[in-house]
């Protein structure tokens, strides 16, 4: 079958298409046919061999796949070809605190991804389609939104009238705009582009701040909540953005730490942390409890994840190079 593989740290040339083996279900797994999958900000670092836990060369990347059932193990129940489904990002993660082997079962990453024309899922970690969805936007829920979903729901017991900081305008952040939202909480969101601040505020941001426009974002957003700060901030930013993501933060307010955008150097823990009894809580993707949640409030809410561009599967790398250029607002999709 037609893959991708990425064989080295050397960045997006890593990444290269192959032919190899079209796998064979085991026993509790099933053999899905890609129809659409969807790129995140790690899978950038998984070709340059800056990921904790993902160091396997060469692996077929991305974790985020969506496709139609062609064949079952034969121990699976409660899938059946013809079946539209997502696999979650932990393989060995079904529901409960995590442990070593669920963290090593990520796809794309620690075991073989979704970028090729068939790929295998555990049949305790796969979960149906939303039957208002497409392939395509299916695709986009099981890294991005699940994340969204853990920071929002399961840790930050998010309710009407809370406010959420969100950081940028990349899947994590949209997702937890449209999740919040649905919530009837209020949300602030940054950006350093105009253009994508006005699209989130068409979407049903409260505020939106142009961080390149206000360096010291921090202090606009304690002046939009009345010195207060916010219940929950997303923080995907890292190094460059963490203590004034500390210094949004309410008393016994939350910090979701969740991605390293600005860079992989170790934050300051600031004082604030201590003063204002805040929680960081690392978030890493979540279980398939989770995206099982998750998905069943899409459909409840109707909720239809934002896809910028989609390409075809031979043009992998241009997704991959939009994606690096940082243009996109909302999901980039591959097809096939």
């Amino acid at each position: 079958m037609h893959a991708y593989q990425v064989d080295s740290a050397d960045g997006i040339g890593a990444v290269k298409k192959v032919e190899i083996d079209t796998p064979t279900p085991g026993d509790n797994e099933v053999l899905v046919k890609m129809k659409a999958c969807s790129l995140n900000y790690r899978d950038l670092l998984i070709t340059m061999g800056g990921y904790v836990r993902n160091d396997v060369r060469p692996i077929v990347p991305l974790s985020d796949g969506a496709g139609e059932v062609i064949q079952v193990g034969k121990n699976v129940t409660q899938f059946q070809p013809g079946d539209r489904v997502i696999g979650n990002f932990f393989q060995h993660w079904e529901n409960g605190n995590i442990d070593d082997a669920g963290l090593n079962s990520a796809l794309g990453g620690s075991i073989n991804g979704v970028l090729s024309e068939y790929f295998i899922l555990n049949e305790d970690c796969t979960v149906k389609i939303p039957e208002h969805l497409s392939f395509e936007e299916a695709s986009t829920l099981p890294c991005a939104a699940t994340t969204a979903w853990h920071a929002l729901v399961e840790v930050g017991n998010i309710k009407a009238g809370d406010t959420i900081l969100l950081l940028g305008t990349g899947g994590v952040s949209i997702f937890g705009l449209q999740i919040a939202k649905a919530k009837g909480a209020k949300v602030i969101i940054t950006s350093s582009s105009d253009e994508k601040l006005k699209r989130a505020a068409d979407m049903g941001a409260d505020h939106t701040i142009n961080y390149k426009d206000t360096p010291d974002w921090e202090e606009q957003v304690l002046s939009l909540t009345n010195g207060q700060g916010v219940d929950n901030v997303l923080e995907v930013g890292g190094a460059g953005t963490f203590e004034k993501s500390v210094a949004s933060a309410k008393v016994n307010g939350t910090v979701s730490v969740i991605g390293i955008l600005t860079g992989l150097e170790n934050p300051t823990i600031s004082l604030m942390t201590i003063f204002n009894l805040l929680r960081i809580q690392g978030i890493y993707v979540g279980s398939t409890a989770m995206l099982t949640d998750l998905c069943d409030f899409m459909a409840e809410h109707k909720i239809n994840p934002v896809i910028d561009k989609a390409f075809d599967f031979s043009e992998s790398m241009d997704a991959y190079n939009h994606m690096a250029s940082a243009k996109h607002f909302g999901k980039i999709v591959i097809t096939n």
